[in-house]
């Protein structure tokens, strides 16, 4: 039922906020579009989506590798079909979703999920402050873009700052727990040393230089082909603007959809572009309707690459949703009410 009625709210806010964005939009300024609309640019931009996804995949192969190794075209498909849970569950609830996918059908530790996670946020937010630096210097962004890169930098360098802690004072961590709560609540100590360190397993990766350049490599060449997408999706308008420009609308989305509040970003990813858009002088009619094709380019691999992974493995998402839910938030809570995670080797 919890899941239900964010699901009813994140689906009525994306209505709404597509009315918005398409009242006042005539059928001849569409007629007047198609017309214009250059089709041979979509092929290189739909090309730069399926490598966007491909760069992402990539990465979060390489972060999981320490537990399981997985061929590229099994990573690639699995996270595509994780995605199509990030977009059908509205508000941060998909990741559970996707942590649970993961965990039954690849034997992933939740915690170990959860870890990832974690650094795959981070490794994107080091890549957005890169590309604010580069674009800061071709185009200055709006002030409450500004500010909202400086929240992400000081927040990105606190993150690092307390995985460092914790990968350094594990064993102190462990010590700690032990002797406040061994005793006194021996399920939750149990269940936080488990958690404990299952998640340092995952986050071991930025200790090895190698591991943590691959990563952010791999992440400079998502954005980076994104930002293709982007570019060449405005050539196919008719919009001849140079790449920074390409990169900033990039950057302004990413920023305005961090938290996810409906199914997809529907309507708040058209608010988001829309509006980045009309800052380069861009019309409102094609403003709106190049933010609804570029959402479609950003959908189309994943659901193509996740179908495929759903139909090898005869999973559906109305399945996983329903299974998702009957396990609450991370695992079953055990009935002296502490989180019991799922079943390792004995401590």
């Amino acid at each position: 039922m919890f899941w239900k009625r964010k699901q009813f709210w994140g689906s009525l806010i994306a209505v709404a906020l597509l009315i918005y964005c398409l009242k006042g939009i005539k059928y001849n300024e569409i007629v007047e579009l198609s017309h214009r609309l250059n089709l041979l640019y979509l092929i290189p931009s739909v090309i730069f989506a399926f490598l966007f996804v491909i760069c992402r995949a990539l990465r979060w192969r390489l972060m999981v590798s320490q537990q399981k190794a997985l061929s590229i075209f099994r990573s690639i498909s699995l996270y595509s079909a994780g995605q199509i849970l990030n977009i059908v569950m509205p508000m941060l609830t998909g990741q559970v979703g996707r942590m649970f996918l993961f965990s039954k059908n690849e034997g992933y530790k939740k915690s170990f999920i959860f870890s990832t996670i974690v650094l795959e946020i981070l490794f994107d937010s080091i890549s957005l402050i890169i590309f604010l630096l580069m674009t800061s210097i071709a185009f200055v962004l709006p002030d409450k873009y500004s500010f909202v890169g400086y929240i992400i930098a000081g927040v990105t360098i606190v993150l690092i700052i307390i995985l460092y802690l914790i990968l350094h004072y594990q064993e102190k961590l462990e010590h700690f727990c032990n002797n406040r709560f061994r005793d006194r609540w021996p399920g939750f100590y149990i269940n936080i040393k488990k958690f404990l360190r299952s998640f340092v397993q995952g986050i071991n990766l930025i200790k090895s230089s190698q591991n943590f350049m691959s990563s952010l490599a791999y992440s400079l060449m998502a954005w980076v082909t994104h930002t293709f997408v982007v570019y060449f999706l405005m050539l196919s308008f008719g919009y001849h603007l140079p790449f920074a420009a390409a990169a900033s609308v990039m950057i302004i989305n990413t920023l305005a959809l961090m938290i996810p509040i409906t199914p997809g970003n529907a309507g708040t990813f058209e608010v988001a572009v829309s509006t980045s858009l009309l800052a380069f002088g861009v019309v409102r009619s094609d403003a709106v309707l190049f933010a609804l094709a570029l959402h479609i380019l950003d959908l189309i691999p994943i659901g193509i690459l996740g179908y495929v992974y759903m139909q090898l493995e005869k999973v559906s998402i109305r399945q996983i949703k329903s299974e998702h839910e009957d396990d609450l938030i991370y695992d079953k809570i055990s009935e002296d009410g502490s989180y019991v995670f799922e079943e390792e080797e004995p401590i």
